[in-house]
């Protein structure tokens, strides 16, 4: 009976370390690779030796016995309480127009008569480096990545975690043919992970490259970049998505800055923004927007309709789930903002798009 115990324990033991080295396999892989500093010297965003925001952002030292305790109270607020309704196979239909699919946290797919760019794809059962820990789902991806239509571009907007996932890219690779779009240095991970520098295309603010139909621009973010231990060598953007008559903004990650107007009058107005609405907090009021700043961003671009993103797939941040929408649809209501929170996967007509219906409430 002993010899038997200690062949158990012995096989678990077994098992167990081959799961960690089995999760610890991709970790070097996954922190991506350190691009050339000469090249990102050349940068106007680049100084000492890092890219910088033209708007200085801070981060609000935090008392480490009050973050416990934010750790501890209102875990049960910070998931859904039930099943987030996921709408699958809604991409296809109309190739006219301008349509908006958003699959969760910042993936989204933007179609302007027919061409189409996927944003920050992240299809990963958690936004980390490791498969075992780190913020993870709380619905599936509506749609498998396999079975995402023909894109025209592929576009990130900067390295961190949920919004650059290695195994999503290396999927993108092999089931796509469109380029790479990314912010300066982000380039050299694809590049790492396997992506023929031949469908990479990097670019700095203020910078444009042409595919299909569409023009995409690089745009100021007020953010930081980083993975593992080493930050903001790589360079953070929004972006301006333009067709011959429809525009589209995506803000990707940033906090509220000065820059939002001159955006708006260099490439806008824009038809719709997709704006970061979620994971903000005390600690860090510069690098992320709250949902009253979305707002205020969207005016200062010359938005239509407003469509959150950064909300409702990972928890990263101590607020209640549903608090980004709520706070969202309150400000819309009273300035006046055209407004859509599409379920993940749901295909947005701007030009017709579903009224408000709050339909995450029943899960708060």
């Amino acid at each position: 009976m002993a010899k038997r115990t200690a062949i158990a324990l012995g096989a678990l033991g077994a098992a167990g370390a081959a799961a960690l080295a089995w999760a610890a396999w991709d970790l070097p892989a996954q922190f991506g690779a350190r691009p050339s500093i000469r090249r990102m010297a050349a940068s106007p965003q680049w100084r000492d030796g890092k890219f910088r925001n033209r708007m200085p952002s801070s981060t609000v030292p935090q008392d480490g016995r009050q973050m416990l305790r934010d750790m501890r109270e209102g875990r049960e607020e910070r998931k859904p309480h039930g099943v987030i309704p996921v709408v699958s196979g809604a991409t296809g239909g109309s190739t006219e127009g301008l349509q908006i699919t958003w699959y969760g946290h910042s993936s989204a797919l933007v179609e302007i008569d027919g061409d189409r760019v996927l944003f920050d794809p992240v299809w990963s059962e958690r936004c980390s480096p490791s498969r075992l820990v780190g913020p993870r789902r709380l619905h599936p991806p509506p749609v498998p990545v396999e079975d995402l239509p023909p894109v025209d571009a592929i576009v990130i907007s900067h390295d961190h975690y949920d919004h650059l996932d290695m195994p999503t890219i290396r999927a993108l690779l092999h089931t796509q043919d469109a380029p790479f779009v990314v912010p300066l240095g982000v380039g050299d991970h694809l590049i790492g992970w396997g992506v023929p520098s031949s469908r990479v295309v990097e670019l700095d603010w203020d910078q444009s490259f042409p595919v299909a139909g569409l023009t995409l621009t690089a745009t100021e973010a007020r953010h930081f970049s980083g993975r593992a231990f080493r930050r903001d060598e790589t360079l953070w953007a929004s972006w301006v998505v333009a067709g011959a008559s429809r525009k589209v903004f995506y803000t990707g990650d940033s906090g509220y800055f000065d820059g939002y107007a001159g955006i708006g009058a260099t490439y806008g107005p824009f038809d719709v923004t997709l704006m970061q609405v979620g994971a903000y907090g005390q600690g860090w009021p510069d690098i992320h927007m709250t949902p009253e700043d979305a707002v205020r961003a969207h005016q200062a671009l010359g938005g239509g309709l407003l469509i959150p993103l950064h909300w409702g797939t990972f928890v990263l941040a101590f607020h209640p789930w549903g608090e980004p929408a709520d706070r969202l649809w309150a400000e819309a209501k009273a300035e006046g903002v055209a407004l859509a929170v599409p379920r993940p996967g749901e295909r947005v007509d701007v030009d017709d798009p579903p009224p408000v219906d709050g339909w995450w409430q029943a899960l708060t």
